[in-house]
């Protein structure tokens, strides 16, 4: 199972893969960090798709057309509401629920940046140690997958899933030291605070579905 896992740093917007994972709000507006590349590269027609679909439960995980992407679909995995932090339930559903969207359409290989990493702000560590486990538990029930790939922002973000990697062993477990196993049920952060009297809350600066400018690119490797 560890050899079917791999690191990379970059865009994920250039990545070849049979399924590409965007890092996702559950509204599926495509706003910056991963989605914001994707919309860039893979085109307008991707959210076209997500307008048609519309507001998701937190966790959930769909499917749209891979627009210009080097992809047969793109799994959009929410993570977070607009305005919210992401929480180590979320991230860890909209794991395991891209995975499954993967492989009910027999994908052989997927690309995942590192889910609530950027605008979600949730824990690089936690989330590398989350992520691992949902594709080690998906893993050992047996797939069609060939290829986990992790597409990461920068060296940090690489660094700490490296880390977690060489802790599985033979048997496809993720080992861990007891100080992380002591703070595996850390409460969920709190909301993000409210913003000064006639500024911006956090979601005013994101695009409406409709209209608009297509986003930048922003920060491709977490959202």
């Amino acid at each position: 199972m560890k050899s079917k896992i791999a690191l990379s740093t970059g865009n994920i917007a250039e990545v070849e893969a049979d399924a590409i994972v965007n890092s996702a709000n559950n509204d599926l507006i495509l706003g910056g960090g991963v989605a914001g590349a994707l919309r860039k590269t893979g085109g307008e027609s991707i959210q076209a798709e997500l307008n048609r679909i519309g507001t998701i439960p937190l966790g959930e995980a769909v499917v749209t057309g891979p627009g210009q992407l080097k992809a047969k679909v793109v799994v959009h995995a929410a993570a977070v509401s607009l305005g919210l932090w992401a929480t180590k339930e979320n991230v860890r559903l909209a794991t395991r629920n891209a995975l499954l969207r993967a492989e009910e359409r027999k994908c052989k290989s997927i690309a995942f940046p590192a889910i609530g990493t950027g605008i979600g702000a949730f824990s690089i560590d936690r989330c590398a140690e989350i992520m691992l486990e949902e594709v080690l538990a998906h893993l050992k029930k047996g797939s069609a997958l060939e290829k986990v790939l992790f597409v990461l922002f920068d060296e940090k973000t690489f660094k700490a899933f490296e880390e977690k990697v060489n802790r599985i062993d033979e048997n496809g477990v993720l080992q861990k030291p007891p100080e992380e196993i002591d703070r595996a049920d850390e409460a969920p952060p709190p909301r993000r605070p409210a913003s000064p009297p006639g500024g911006n809350r956090p979601h005013d600066t994101l695009p409406t579905r409709r209209g608009g400018p297509p986003p930048g690119s922003g920060r491709p490797g977490g959202r």
